[in-house]
C-alpha cells in the first residue's frame, strides 16, 4: 500500500507559509518552541514569492510615510535580500525564506502539503490532519496551539472557526465607507506579468483564447510601462474566491495575455515593438476570501480615528484600499479608492485568534477585522507583523497550564509578550522597552563623540518618531549618532554584573522603502539594493575593556550577540569602526542581559 500514514507532535503548527507563517514560524522557534510549518506550494513567500512577484508593502505605504516601515523579522528578512541579492531576482528570495525556515533547528517544514482536517475535542483543536500526494503520506498532526496563516483560512473553518466572507453594510459597524447593504462579494485576484526589452523586435502572437480590449477600457487603468504589469488585472470578487478559483485563473489569463496583446498588437504604444512577455504568473495573487472573528474585530473607526489597546501586538498604516470586486470587467469605475491618512494604527492581540475555538491563533489577510479595515491591514508586511506576533506569543505561553489562548490573554501575559515583541525588534506604537532584564535600562551612557544623545540609545524607542504617526507620538528623535568614525557608546552599569548577552540595533534607514520588486518606477525611488549605508559594518564590543566580540561584515539592523561565557564588568562597550558608507554612526538601542 502505497499510503503512509506519519503522527507528529509539536508545540505549535502554522498552517501557510507566506509571510504571516514565515515570520511565525520562525519567531516560535527562536523563542524557544517547536514548530511545524505546513506550505501547500513547493515554495515559501505566498503572493511575495516567484509564483507570484507582488512587492511587499506596509505602513509606510511605498515610503510616502517614512519612519514607518516595519521592524523585528520582516525587517531582518529585508535587508537580507537587498544585501544578498542586489539585483532582485525572485528566485533567490525563495531560497532565502527556504534557508530561513529550513535551517532553524525548531522547525520541520512540510512543502506541498495541505491541511484537509482536524481533531476536535469540545472547543479546542487536538491535531491537524495533512496531506502531502507527491510523496503518499498523510500526517497527523497534534499540538498545543494552532496558527492559521493559509490566508483562505483553510484550517480554522475545518475547525469550525466563526467567519465571515463579504463586505459589511453601514449600519453593522456604524462605518461611513462600508455599502449600504451588505453582501458576500470581495475585492478580487489578479495574475501578473514581466516582460524585457530586447534588442530587435519581439513580437506576440495572440493565442485565440485570450481576452480582446480596447482603448476606452483603460480610461481609468493606465499603462505605463511594459516591465512589470499590472496589479489592476483584476477579476473574481464577484464569484467565491475559494471555490470558483479555477474559473478565476482561467479568466485572469486571459485577461492578462489580452492586456499584453493590446500592448503589443493595438498600435497605441509602438515604443513597446522591442519587448518581449517574458513571465505570466501561474497562479492568482488572492486578496480577499474569509475572515475570521475573534474577540475583537478591527474596523474603520479602529484604522481612520484609532485608540489605544491594552492588548496591541502590532500595527498598521497602509491606505484603506478598497477594488470594485468584478475589476476590469468595471470600467468606469476607478481600480480603486484609497482614503489616505497619516497615522499608524494599533491592532491588537484580540484581532489575533478566535473567538470559538479556543487554541487557535491567525494571521494575514484573515484576521478578526471586517472588509473596511481588511482594506488596510490585508497587505503583506502588516501580515507579516501580526504573524510575528501570534509566534510570540504562542512560544511564551507554553508554559502556562492550559491552551485557551482567550484565558491566556491576562494583562500581565500581553505586557510579558509586547516585552518580549520589543526585545526582538518589533514596534508597538506607543510602547517602549520596559523590560527588567535588560541590565542596560539602569544604566548611564556615554559617548566618546555625539555624547549629548548617548542617552538616546537607552530609551526604549528604536526609531525616530513623527508627531503624523499619531496622538502617542512626536517629531523626536531616538538613536545616539557620532559626530564621526571610530566612536564609542557605552554603557555605565550600577554594579559589576556577568553580561552574557548584548542586543545592539542599528539604523537601516526607515525614511525610505526597501523593496523587491520587478517595477523599475519603484526600485528608482526606493532605497538603493545592498547593504544600506547607515548600517554599522564593523564593530567591538568590549566589556570592561576586554574584547568579547568583533564585526566585520554586518548589514543587519538588529544583531544579539550571546557570549560563550558570562563576562563580569560595569562598563559595556560598544565601538563603531566604519559603516556601509554613512560618514557617522548611528544605535537606537544598547540591551545587556545576564542570561
Amino acid at each position: 500500500m502505497a499510503h503512509r500514514l506519519i503522527s507528529l507532535e509539536t508545540d505549535l503548527l502554522v498552517a501557510g507559509g507566506g509571510l504571516s507563517g514565515v515570520c511565525a514560524a520562525l519567531a516560535a522557534a527562536r523563542n524557544g518552541a517547536r514548530v511545524i510549518l505546513v506550505q501547500d506550494r513547493s515554495v515559501l513567500g505566498g503572493n511575495a514569492s516567484s509564483e507570484v512577484k507582488m512587492h511587499v508593502v506596509g505602513a509606510d505605504c511605498h515610503g510616502s510615510k517614512p519612519g514607518a516601515r516595519e521592524s523585528g523579522i520582516i525587517e531582518e528578512l529585508r535587508l537580507e535580500d537587498a544585501y544578498r541579492n542586489p539585483e532582485g531576482h525572485y528566485s533567490q528570495w525563495d531560497l532565502l525564506l527556504y534557508e530561513k525556515v529550513m535551517l532553524e533547528p525548531n522547525i520541520r517544514l512540510l512543502l506541498d502539503t495541505d491541511v484537509v482536517g482536524v481533531e476536535r475535542e469540545g472547543d479546542t483543536i487536538r491535531a491537524a490532519r495533512a496531506v502531502r500526494l507527491s510523496t503518499e503520506d498523510e500526517f497527523v498532526i497534534r499540538a498545543k496551539f494552532f496558527a492559521d496563516c493559509t490566508g483562505d483560512g483553510r484550517l480554522g473553518a475545518e475547525a469550525g472557526a466563526d467567519a465571515h466572507v463579504g463586505r459589511e453594510a453601514k449600519a453593522d459597524y456604524g462605518e461611513s465607507l462600508a455599502l449600504d447593504q451588505a453582501d458576500r462579494q470581495t475585492l478580487g485576484s489578479s495574475i501578473l506579468l514581466t516582460g524585457r526589452r530586447h534588442e530587435t523586435p519581439q513580437p506576440f502572437v495572440t493565442p485565440s483564447w485570450v481576452r480582446r480590449f480596447k482603448k476606452e477600457d483603460f480610461r481609468l487603468r493606465p499603462i505605463k510601462s511594459f516591465e512589470y504589469g499590472y496589479w489592476w488585472f483584476e477579476w473574481g470578487g464577484q464569484l467565491d474566491t475559494i471555490k470558483d478559483n479555477a474559473e478565476i485563473r482561467h479568466e485572469l489569463l486571459r485577461i492578462t495575455l489580452g492586456v499584453w496583446d493590446y500592448i503589443k498588437n493595438s498600435g497605441e504604444f509602438p515604443e513597446a515593438a522591442n519587448w518581449g512577455l517574458e513571465w505570466v504568473g501561474s497562479i492568482p495573487a488572492k486578496r480577499e476570501s474569509r475572515r475570521f472573528h475573534g474577540p475583537y474585530r478591527l474596523t474603520e473607526h479602529d484604522v481612520l480615528k484609532p485608540r489605544g489597546f491594552d492588548d496591541t501586538v502590532a500595527y498598521g498604516g497602509w491606505f484603506v484600499d478598497t477594488h470594485p470586486p468584478m475589476g476590469v470587467d468595471a470600467p468606469d469605475e476607478p481600480p480603486c479608492v484609497q482614503h489616505h491618512f497619516s497615522h499608524l494604527f494599533p491592532i491588537p492581540l484580540r484581532c489575533y485568534h478566535s473567538r470559538n475555538v479556543a487554541n487557535l491563533f491567525f494571521a494575514g489577510r484573515n484576521i478578526s477585522a471586517t472588509h473596511i479595515a481588511f482594506a488596510s491591514t490585508r497587505v503583506m508586511a502588516t501580515c507579516a507583523v501580526g504573524g510575528q506576533a501570534v509566534g510570540t506569543a504562542a512560544a511564551l505561553w507554553l508554559r502556562e497550564a492550559g491552551n485557551d489562548i482567550r484565558a491566556l490573554s491576562t494583562r500581565e501575559n500581553v505586557r510579558a509578550l509586547q516585552q518580549r515583541l520589543l526585545r526582538d525588534d518589533a514596534f508597538l506604537p506607543g510602547l517602549r522597552n520596559e523590560d527588567a532584564a535588560d541590565l542596560a535600562r539602569g544604566a548611564k551612557a556615554c559617548a566618546s563623540s555625539g555624547a549629548e544623545s548617548a542617552a538616546l540609545a537607552l530609551d526604549g524607542v528604536t526609531r525616530d518618531l513623527r508627531a503624523s504617526f499619531g496622538d502617542w507620538s512626536s517629531d523626536s528623535v531616538h538613536a545616539w549618532s557620532s559626530a564621526a568614525l571610530p566612536a564609542t557608546l557605552a554603557v555605565e552599569l550600577p554594579a559589576a554584573t556577568p553580561v552574557r548577552e548584548i542586543h545592539v540595533t542599528f539604523d537601516s534607514g526607515f525614511d525610505r522603502e526597501l523593496i523587491l520588486t520587478p517595477s523599475h518606477h519603484h526600485r528608482k525611488v526606493s532605497a538603493p539594493r545592498g547593504a544600506q549605508a547607515g548600517l554599522v559594518r564593523h564593530y567591538r564590543l568590549k566589556v570592561d575593556g576586554v574584547l568579547v566580540h568583533e564585526e566585520t561584515g554586518n548589514y543587519l539592523r538588529k544583531r544579539v550577540h550571546r557570549l560563550p561565557a558570562a563576562v563580569p564588568g560595569r562598563r559595556v562597550e560598544l565601538e563603531c569602526v566604519a559603516t556601509h558608507g554613512a560618514p557617522a554612526a548611528r544605535v537606537f538601542e544598547l540591551r545587556c542581559y545576564a542570561g
